[in-house]
């Protein structure tokens, strides 16, 4: 008899969690987006506690966080309500998640720093938007859509370095710009594969 692998006892352990609450949510009538979303706004106040330095709380939200990261696909699973998109919302919550609570310790290590924040958020949306089309292509779902693909933001970004030669300010709102499109980006590719899911 082999023993079981990481990946195995890592399937119990979660099962051992939220089998115990998995039937009480389902007849309360909570969607499993709204755990999902929960769950986002717990990390991003334990982003914003570990930015404060209150290190035991914001562990404390992450785990918390972690709960609602195991109930929400459980609950989807057990109401039979899985979908692509589903599976796609719930992956890049979870980068966003991930990425806030990154930059909750980036405003503790180097407080001040607005143009480092700037940067970070830049650098996460833009993965973020080559990630959802990569997830969504994986699942069998063309996603193409967005105002801000790599093309306008090489041009966005080159643009503020070239004035910024001249210009103090050029570069910052250069981010400025990348940070809001990059986002509007995101959230038109998520409103897309919500309408076209499967």
């Amino acid at each position: 008899m082999r023993a079981p692998n990481l990946a195995e006892l890592r399937a119990n352990l979660a099962l051992r969690i939220t089998n115990p609450v998995i039937g009480i949510l389902s007849k309360s009538g909570i969607k499993p987006d709204a755990l999902t979303f929960t769950g986002l706004a717990i990390n991003i106040g334990a982003a914003y506690v570990i930015a404060t330095g209150h290190f035991l709380l914001g562990g404390i939200l992450i785990l918390v966080a972690g709960l609602f990261d195991l109930l929400d696909g459980a609950l989807a699973r057990f109401a039979e309500k899985t979908t692509k998109f589903g599976a796609i919302l719930d992956s890049t919550v979870d980068r966003i998640s991930e990425a806030a609570i990154f930059c909750g310790l980036l405003v503790w290590y180097m407080p001040g720093g607005l143009e480092i924040l700037l940067i970070f958020a830049v650098l996460i949306g833009s993965f973020l938007v080559s990630y959802i089309r990569a997830r969504a292509e994986g699942l069998g779902l063309e996603c193409k859509v967005g105002l801000f693909t790599r093309a306008e933001r090489v041009i966005v970004l080159a643009i503020g370095l070239l004035v910024g030669q001249f210009v103090d300010l050029a570069v910052v709102i250069a981010l400025w710009i990348l940070v809001v499109f990059v986002y509007i980006t995101v959230v038109q590719r998520l409103v897309y594969l919500r309408r076209v899911r499967s």
